[in-house]
């Protein structure tokens, strides 16, 4: 039996994989700070096998339209990328500015505009200011190290970049994927207010792909909220060049398992690091739902319940109020019996068989003034189990939201 071994790498970005450059640069859409980048590239020197998984709001962005054209092809060389304009809700001008984006960045590099994608996200019902996006793509360096210029291109009210990378092995085979970030805001499960761009140097067929990417995104950006919002704008994409020179991995073939365990973990690892950086948070939440009858109804409850505004508030001021916790699970859609429920709040019992423990409150509130804040459930009904991850809501969640565009 081969071994497989999967490590992070320390400083990795979405340039660690092979083959992989990208550059950024301040163009002027966002408010001058220190360190201000607004607009980027990622660029593969080798054609990509390419998937995607995009907004499910109704309301689509320019920029997603145009990936949901252009990714039908399953391939893609570049993405271009900007912050503090989405060129949503902008109409046929948006689709035009979306299009020349593209356009923009295909020449800069000298590849065909068809293989090229465009993701933008800040203030959404204003067009994109051209002038400024043109100047902009033509000032932008692509580098192997340009990846941590990318991830803070792509900031909007993030306070950190969110990237990583991982090493994969499994018998002679060896490939690394690596990821970029962003979201804080408009975050909730079946994608968020973020952007998530992957890349791998590994050869992997584009079914396969697709699936892994769908598996990799339920067990990650699927099960993160911090407002209960989403927006027209999401998108996680991944691009495979290749270049490790692995023959490409199928379904079935013996490397599809450790490849999706390095996607899993890449994903998770970004997921958390969105809900860690909420907008105003002080605290991670990490919701695990156990002995669910399928693991359908353990995210369900796990989401429900990271998503409630009444336990983010009480985990705010550390509240030991768990009579909210059981609330939502009981809202959830998920199959629970009250006799059968035991809840923990850290490693502190409150809850077994569906009655309430004596606890020391003291205690309890230590547990929610950590900087994670683990909460537990076993529903005692089956084998089945999903974590979630969010954060705490707090006074400058609203204090950001209510100046965005001030």
């Amino acid at each position: 039996m081969k071994t497989t071994k999967i490590d992070f790498i320390s400083g990795g970005t979405v340039t660690s994989a092979q083959g992989f450059y990208a550059g950024a640069t301040y163009a002027g859409l966002k408010k001058k700070t220190e360190q201000s980048l607004d607009m980027g590239i990622l660029f593969s020197e080798a054609p990509c096998v390419a998937a995607a998984l995009l907004t499910t709001n109704k309301i689509k962005s320019a920029p997603v339209v145009l990936c949901q054209e252009r990714l039908q092809q399953g391939r893609a060389v570049a993405i271009v990328v900007n912050s503090g304009c989405a060129n949503a809700y902008t109409g046929e001008q948006g689709l035009a500015d979306a299009a020349e984006m593209a356009t923009l960045a295909a020449n800069g590099i000298g590849v065909a505009p068809e293989d090229v994608l465009v993701a933008s996200t800040g203030v959404t019902g204003q067009p994109l200011p051209m002038a400024l996006i043109r100047a902009g793509i033509s000032q932008i360096i692509l580098s192997q190290d340009g990846g941590h210029e990318l991830a803070r291109a792509i900031m909007t009210t993030d306070t950190v970049p969110k990237e990583t990378a991982v090493a994969a092995a499994v018998g002679g085979n060896e490939f690394t994927i690596g990821g970029i970030a962003k979201g804080s805001g408009m975050i909730h499960p079946d994608l968020a207010t973020m952007f998530c761009f992957l890349a791998t140097d590994a050869a992997v067929e584009l079914d396969f792909l697709k699936t892994a990417l769908r598996r990799a995104v339920d067990a990650s950006f699927n099960m993160i909220s911090v407002d209960g919002d989403t927006s027209p704008s999401d998108m996680v994409l991944v691009m495979a060049n290749g270049l490790a020179g692995n023959e490409a991995i199928a379904a079935d073939s013996q490397p599809a398992d450790t490849f999706q365990q390095a996607l899993d973990q890449i994903c998770i690892h970004l997921a958390r690091a969105i809900a860690r950086d909420g907008e105003g948070a002080t605290r991670l939440i990490e919701v695990t739902v156990a002995g669910a009858i399928s693991v359908t109804d353990a995210r369900l409850a796990a989401r429900t319940i990271v998503s409630s505004p009444l336990v983010k508030t009480a985990v705010h001021g550390a509240d030991p109020n768990w009579g909210r916790i059981m609330a939502a699970l009981g809202r959830s859609g998920a199959e629970v019996m009250e006799s059968k429920i035991d809840l923990y709040l850290g490693d502190i019992s409150v809850v077994k068989g569906g009655r309430p423990l004596p606890f020391s409150e003291p205690n309890v509130i230590r547990v929610l003034k950590k900087s994670e804040v683990p909460i537990r459930l076993d529903l005692n009904l089956g084998t089945a189990s999903a974590t979630a991850w969010g954060c705490d809501l707090s006074e400058e969640y609203v204090a950001i939201n209510s100046q965005y565009m001030t």
